[in-house]
């Protein structure tokens, strides 16, 4: 009897000594590892002194007119070059945005389907003519250059390194212009014939018709060096009262700046 009452004394105390064990190892193993959380990075604080302050930006793409009557009949794809000295001011609490203006040049060429743009006009209104059943130029276009001053809010997806990352800006363009001219080449027959040769060259130039200023409002989106962007010209390409109300607008490739 008293072997019996010994093993069963024994066998509470192992079971028990079992229990308490797998009890430890549940809590041990229902304990969950506590990650640090990470502390939002202080932008104010960040050393900006290796990122350019200036830059330049080239543009190049399609050109077109909005609001043109039908009469005017426009060839294949306009094209623009722009040109800026840029500077990028970073905002102080958060340099993912920033401010950037510059001065720079801005070229426009519009080209015509056998039609005549008569800058040398006396009158008061810039006429339209349609050649197309005489005497017209194989290749002729409008060409307008204006003094840009631009300026725009941008964003930076990596304000410590600008040539990574996404990026975009929105702004306005304000011109002057310089210069407006046309430009015949190749004059033709009412037959297809050429008269002095396919290296025959006329120019116009005049202001008179042509408004004098011009405010764009701006867009680009891109990544690294490369964006896409639009203008849109909200002043009319034509002086008020000379012709009919038509807007300049582009779409393009920029290099540099973002």
């Amino acid at each position: 009897m008293k072997k019996i009452i010994l093993l069963v004394i024994v066998l509470s105390a192992s079971t028990a000594a079992i229990f308490a064990q797998q009890t430890k190892a549940s809590k041990d193993s229902t304990k969950t590892t506590t990650k640090p959380v990470p502390q939002k990075k202080d932008w104010s604080k960040v050393d900006l002194s290796k990122r350019p302050a200036d830059h330049f930006v080239i543009q190049y793409g399609y050109e077109g007119w909005s609001g043109a009557p039908d009469s005017i009949r426009t060839k294949g794809f306009g094209r623009h070059f722009n040109f800026y000295f840029m500077i990028d001011k970073p905002m102080k609490t958060d340099p993912h945005y920033s401010v950037a203006y510059g001065l720079g040049l801005g070229t426009d060429n519009i080209f015509f389907d056998k039609e005549t743009v008569h800058l040398e006009a006396t009158g008061n209104t810039l006429p339209f003519s349609d050649v197309s059943n005489g005497t017209h130029f194989n290749k002729f276009k409008l060409t307008t250059i204006f003094a840009e001053i631009p300026a725009e809010i941008r964003y930076y997806e990596n304000p410590e390194n600008k040539t990574t990352g996404w990026k975009a800006a929105i702004g306005v363009k304000a011109g002057l212009l310089l210069k407006g001219y046309t430009k015949g080449k190749d004059l033709l027959d009412a037959s297809g014939n050429s008269v002095y040769g396919p290296t025959y060259i006329e120019k116009v130039s005049n202001k008179r018709f042509l408004n004098g200023t011009r405010l764009a409002v701006s867009g680009r989106v891109g990544y690294g060096f490369i964006s896409l962007h639009g203008d849109y010209n909200i002043l009319g390409v034509i002086k008020s009262g000379a012709g009919p109300t038509i807007n300049a607008y582009s779409i393009g490739i920029s290099i540099g700046g973002l």
